[in-house]
């Protein structure tokens, strides 16, 4: 025993040395993480020197970058300056060597004009010797066949005019006939272009409607809108209440084929616009529309949580002829409200044609009416004492509230059909005017060419005899001399005018020299030019490298500089802070190790013991190993009398303990056997009660057809059997078999058994899929009156699904008929 209780105070010493060997090693850690934070603190300094000697470099080079462009722009305005009297030298130049080709070609020209000239005297003076020589050689016999030829080409020249006025009336015609072909085949082309137009206009209409056949929303805004659609769907989270549009899509019009163009041309402006609950949602859709590249979107901002407006009778226009906001109906009462506020459709009137509602808008001076439209497009209304009617306008689209576009794509294919037809018969027509207009140019053309033949040969008989007869008049009024004195005046006339010419063609050739000295110096001074604009364009060239390696110093200092403050943050600043977290966390182990320390001991007294210099570790190894030994010496020495006393008395008290917790439990277990006969008992009643229920429920749905009925349940077999007496029945047996009924009462009886279930139970939704397809019109409308008044008595939501027309359903606010129109093959 004295060994155990050494080996006890040798584990109470460890224990305490522990503690506060603890506490020792926790100060020890303690200030290595404050020479840590020093060391990382001491660090920050030289982090900060390089990220401003980075930031002044960088400072320098933007300062250095600025001026460099400066001169880049600088050399830029002078090579843009130099270019620009390069370009001007070069046009300089280039209307010099022009200048000097002009008057090269005049050069030319003026020396065959002086070389003709000179030929013309030679002609003169031959001509002055043959008429020497004729002169003694004409005879009387002579001056005879000189007559008689004369007479001869004279006869020849009238009948060579009268062909050539021929020839000039028919190249009159042709030309007349081509003017007027040509205007028939613009014509055409215009009408060919018209046509084709109005084709492409059907074919994009076709096209469209054919769109909003398949998606619906893009009647209302074309295709952005479903690209609008999506973004709201993203941003939906953004909105206070999701956006309700387009309106168009929320909407339904009654007698859509009558009324579509009147209520689009009073409404259409408000169809394509988006509804929101206040002006956050309204810049949140807006940033929508700029996603979806939607311009110019219409929204309207309106309170969702306002109910329908019921507008009094004498606020409504006082008039046999519907509104707009009439045949519009719509699920949403939010739609509604804003067709009322903002497009005003209950102050709009419908009538049917132009005479109805002029007398309307005019003549009977209905009070609360706004407007009137037609069916065919026509707006009228009065303001004082104007009256005003607008027709359609012709590029409005109406039919996006019609309930089916086949019939309108029908009659545009049917349109388009006839279109086309115009357009192969213009082009037929074109093709022939245009081989007649060939024709008539073939034929123009040898026209013309005949009469250039018939007036060549007319001048030429014109000249001959012209010469024949000055021939005749000269020998018979003076001889040859008179003529040969006329010759030689002619003579010195060509000879002074070739002298003129010669000194004009002199002068020339001076012009053409000083021309070549101008366009050579231009030609030196524009390769001069060019030379320093080759150096300026160069120096521009370096100076841009230069700029280039500054840009790329820049953006390397400056990635040096993001390098250097992406350590000091992650490394230098990181590591500090989680330092200093490390080092308050020591901080609180040290604090909470001191007082768990000096609940167990005091330090003076380790002090006394000549302090803790071992580790904690090699204390926790001693301490286990004393325990160890401790633990073998007590087995060693059993318990004492006062232990086992002790262990006695605790056990007979657990035991007490444990018996009044069972006569407790015993207790509970009486009164769940006594409950648990009391409610199967009125269980067994609650059973027999439904089953009688639902028989009686049942029963009341056969009543409607006259048949009766019973439901039998067994909860013992678990079956649940159907009896049916038909009215036509005379025997007292029933069918207990739904197979021996027929299709429609067989169904009717399910349909009868399925509401005695919906009565009985509870639920927010209820659906019916083709519940009458197999019965017949009578047992269909009993079924379906049945259904109705169900579920208007119910209150809850149903859903009937029918192959069937759905015409005979009665009509109420709750109710709400959707036909789907019908496949096509």
């Amino acid at each position: 025993m004295e060994l155990v209780e050494e080996i006890s105070q040798q584990v109470q010493l460890l224990r305490k040395k522990l503690a506060w060997s603890w506490v020792y090693d926790a100060g020890r850690k303690l200030d290595a993480q404050q020479k840590l934070i020093e060391k990382l603190k001491g660090r920050i300094p030289s982090c900060q020197e390089r990220i401003d000697l980075h930031h002044h470099k960088i400072e320098e080079l933007s300062d250095h970058l600025a001026t460099k462009k400066s001169q880049i722009s600088n050399m830029m305005e002078k090579t843009n300056e130099v270019r620009r009297m390069k370009e001007d030298l070069h046009q300089s130049l280039s209307m010099a060597v022009k200048e000097r080709f002009k008057l090269e070609e005049e050069q030319k020209r003026k020396t065959r004009e002086i070389q003709k000239m000179g030929q013309h005297v030679k002609s003169l003076e031959q001509q002055i010797h043959d008429l020497h020589e004729q002169y003694m050689k004409n005879t009387q016999a002579e001056d005879n066949e000189m007559e008689e030829r004369q007479r001869e080409l004279q006869v020849e020249v009238d009948e060579a005019n009268i062909n050539l006025r021929r020839l000039k009336e028919e190249e009159d015609e042709i030309i007349q006939r081509k003017s007027v072909v040509e205007n028939e085949i613009e014509k055409i082309a215009d009408q060919m272009q018209e046509v084709e137009r109005r084709h492409r206009s059907i074919s994009s209409r076709i096209r469209e409607l054919q769109m909003h056949q398949t998606n619906k929303v893009t009647a209302f805004g074309g295709s952005l809108v479903t690209s609008l659609l999506q973004a709201i769907e993203r941003h939906q989270h953004k909105f206070s209440s999701p956006p309700i549009g387009p309106i168009g899509t929320h909407v339904k019009l009654e007698h859509g084929d009558m009324w579509s163009i009147a209520v689009e041309n009073a409404v259409g402006r408000v169809l394509n616009a988006f509804i929101v609950t206040d002006h956050k949602d309204a810049r949140i859709l807006r940033a929508c529309a700029r996603e979806a590249n939607y311009n110019h979107l219409q929204i309207i901002i309106y309170d969702f949580s306002r109910p329908r407006l019921d507008i009094p009778r004498h606020m409504l226009p006082q008039t046999n002829h519907p509104t707009a906001f009439s045949v519009i109906h719509s699920d949403n009462p939010t739609v509604l409200n804003v067709l009322v506020d903002v497009a005003s459709a209950e102050r709009q009137v419908l009538v049917k044609d132009y005479d109805v509602g002029k007398t309307v808008a005019f003549d009977q001076r209905v009070s609360n009416l706004k407007e009137v439209y037609t069916s065919d497009g026509f707006k009228m209304f009065s303001r004082g004492s104007a009256q005003t009617i607008l027709p359609l306008n012709k590029n409005f689209r109406a039919g996006r509230l019609c309930g089916s576009f086949d019939n309108e794509i029908k009659n545009l294919e049917r349109d388009a059909l006839e279109v086309k037809e115009r357009a192969q018969q213009g082009r037929g027509v074109k093709r022939a005017k245009e081989e007649e207009f060939r024709n008539l140019q073939n034929m123009l053309s040898s026209v013309k060419r005949r009469r250039i033949d018939v007036e060549r040969q007319s001048k030429k008989m014109e000249f001959e005899l012209e010469d024949v007869k000055k021939l005749l008049s000269s020998e018979v009024s003076s001889g040859p001399a008179s003529t040969v004195d006329e010759l030689h005046e002619d003579i010195s006339k060509v000879k002074n005018e070739i002298r003129e010419k010669e000194t004009l063609l002199e002068k020339l050739h001076q012009r053409v020299a000083e021309a070549g000295i101008k366009a050579k110096d231009l030609k030196v001074s524009f390769e001069n030019l060019c030379e320093s604009a080759k150096s300026e364009i160069d120096a521009l060239a370096e100076a841009e490298r230069e700029l280039m390696m500054i840009e790329k110093d820049l953006h390397a200092a400056e990635r040096e500089k993001k390098h250097y403050e992406e350590i000091m943050h992650n490394k230098v600043l990181s590591e500090l802070q989680k330092a200093k977290a490390e080092f308050q966390e020591l901080e609180r182990i040290c604090k909470e190790n001191n007082r768990k320390a000096s609940m167990i001991c005091p330090e003076d007294e380790i002090e006394a013991l000549g302090g803790c210099k071992e580790s904690p570790e090699q204390l926790s190894t001693l301490l286990g190993r004393a325990t160890q030994r401790l633990e073998r010496e007590s087995q060693r020495f059993p318990e004492s009398i006062d232990d086992l006393r002790m262990l006695c008395e605790k056990k007979e008290r657990k035991i007490s303990r444990k018996q009044q917790t069972y006569k407790a439990f015993r207790e509970k277990l009486e009164a769940c056997e006594v409950a648990l006969h009391f409610r199967w008992k009125k269980f067994q009643t609650n059973a027999n009660a439904l089953k009688r229920q639902l028989t009686w429920q049942f029963n009341g749905h056969l009543v409607k057809k006259g048949i009766s009925g019973k439901i039998k349940v067994s909860y013992e077999e678990q079956t649940l059997s159907v009896e049916v007496n038909m009215p036509q029945d005379t025997s007292s047996s029933s069918v207990c078999d739904t197979r021996g009924l027929s299709g429609g009462e067989r169904s009717f009886s399910t349909l009868c058994f399925a509401l005695a279930l919906h009565e009985m139970t509870e639920s927010p939704f209820r659906a019916m899929d083709e519940f009458d397809v197999f019965m017949d019109a009578v047992s269909r409308k009993i079924s379906l009156d049945a259904l109705v008044d169900f579920a208007l008595a119910q209150g809850s939501q149903w859903i009937f699904i029918t192959p069937h027309d759905i015409s005979m359903v009665k009509h109420d606010e709750r109710i709400k008929k959707q036909q789907m129109a019908a496949p096509r093959g």
